[in-house]
């Protein structure tokens, strides 16, 4: 990969290869999962700590079999193994499970058809259709070279016939390693029927080996992502330009428009409009909200029927009830907006609380900072704050409320009056602008 991040932890959607298979495993419910890890093994373990995975460390490395056999220890002698490989991100959960289900007795091994087969282990069937052997296309004779059906990597098997097949591999091969296919011809020695599953397409089965091929797999696992989506119901403008980089769930009735980027857990209620170029990330977005283009919302909650943007920013912690409104250029951190609410223009909204039916006048800041330090701004319901206002928290507007434009304040407005922190205006006669100096 060319990167001092191990290959399993390049990121494939926002989350490292390996978990991806982890993910798809862990779906299937099944007794334990064991990681077999080598190259960039302290990375690997650190970002996968405290997660419910055994851990098996393979060194040296001698190939797919020498690996297997380093989990072997953590299995059961009833248990049904399922190899899978940690760059191998795209396949179902689906298939493993037709997997698991077709080595109750035996070996089954995952399949698939390539056009172009070069590099892959040939399958090697006999005159009756059964599976007899997989060979490597560096072992492989200028016949089996042209079977087109080729070998996954992927494997289930019951351990209890595994642990002896395993322990019979030589490395008499040209790579000089221990290749977990071998149990294929070892099953067919003692009298063992291997199973065969398909694969739906190459794309399913592809091992990333390079940025080239990560990039293939992103692009295959966003129209994968986009056709679930669309099959259920959500309107996309353009499938080619939707990033879901986590888990995304939608109402009816959504529309999502170009380039949006959902991160993390999202989810979005009935007729909510995503416009083009949005990034969001682990929210939640009730029915009927809109939000409008170039906008960024973060660890926020948003109710119903709201309207945000363009160019609008949730912050962690930001809440909007319902019928709230912030527009352009507005930002929230931490602050909760009230019903029906409004903030439409290039305002600062921080450690806030802010009633229902308020209005923020635009270039409005809450002055939340002091340097070392966080304070609250609380505003009662139906206050209506005046342009250009700075609110040097902590402070407290009383309900109904008025603030007047450029107003500086910082002590506790009561409620139902006017306040206003303004200097007197003056005026210069005769004063002039200075000017520079000629050469």
């Amino acid at each position: 990969m060319r990167s001092g991040l191990p290959k399993v932890l390049q990121p494939l959607a926002g989350r490292p290869l390996l978990e991806h298979g982890i993910a798809v495993a862990e779906s299937l419910q099944p007794n334990r999962i064991c990681v077999v890890y080598g190259h960039g093994a302290e990375q690997v373990l650190e970002h996968f700590q405290g997660r419910d995975l055994e851990w098996a460390l393979q060194e040296p490395q001698l190939g797919t079999g020498h690996a297997v056999q380093q989990a072997m220890p953590s299995l059961q002698a009833d248990d049904v193994v399922v190899i899978m490989y940690g760059d191998v991100p795209l396949v179902r959960a689906t298939t493993i499970e037709n997997l698991a289900k077709a080595a109750a007795t035996g070996p089954a091994i995952l399949t698939v058809f390539e056009t172009d087969p070069t590099g892959y282990g040939r399958i090697v069937r006999d005159p009756a259709g059964a599976v007899s052997a997989i060979v490597e296309e560096k072992d492989a004779d200028d016949d089996q070279r042209r079977i087109n059906e080729v070998n996954t990597g992927l494997l289930a098997c019951p351990v209890k016939l595994l642990g002896p097949w395993l322990d019979a591999l030589k490395s008499d091969n040209a790579q000089g390693e221990y290749y977990l296919t071998d149990i294929v011809a070892s099953a067919v020695a003692d009298g063992v029927s291997v199973a065969a599953v398909t694969a739906d397409s190459s794309t399913e089965v592809m091992g990333i080996n390079d940025k080239l091929q990560l990039a293939v797999a992103e692009a295959a696992y966003r129209e994968r992502t986009a056709a679930d989506l669309m099959r259920a119901g959500v309107t996309i403008i353009d499938p080619a330009r939707i990033d879901v980089r986590g888990q995304l769930s939608c109402g009816n009735d959504v529309l999502i428009d170009i380039n949006a980027v959902f991160e993390g857990h999202v989810e979005l209620g009935d007729n909510v409009t995503i416009g083009p170029n949005c990034v969001i990330s682990n929210t939640r977005i009730a029915a009927g909200t809109t939000v409008n283009a170039n906008c960024v919302l973060e660890d926020a909650i948003v109710g119903e029927n709201c309207d945000i943007g363009p160019f609008g920013r949730l912050r962690p912690g930001a809440e909007m009830k319902q019928n709230a409104r912030i527009g352009n250029f507005v930002e929230m951190k931490k602050t909760v907006l009230g019903v029906g609410s409004k903030a439409n223009h290039l305002t600062y909204l921080g450690d806030a609380v802010i009633g229902d039916g308020v209005n923020v006048g635009c270039g409005t800041i809450t002055c939340n900072y002091d340097g070392a330090n966080k304070f609250q701004t609380v505003i009662g319901d139906n206050a209506f704050i005046g342009s250009g206002v700075e609110l040097v928290a902590p402070v407290n507007i009383g309900e109904g409320a008025t603030i007047g434009a450029g107003s500086t304040i910082g002590k506790d407005a009561p409620a139902g009056d006017l306040t206003l922190q303004r200097s007197k205006q003056i005026t210069i006669k005769g004063w002039k602008r200075p000017e520079k100096n000629k050469k």
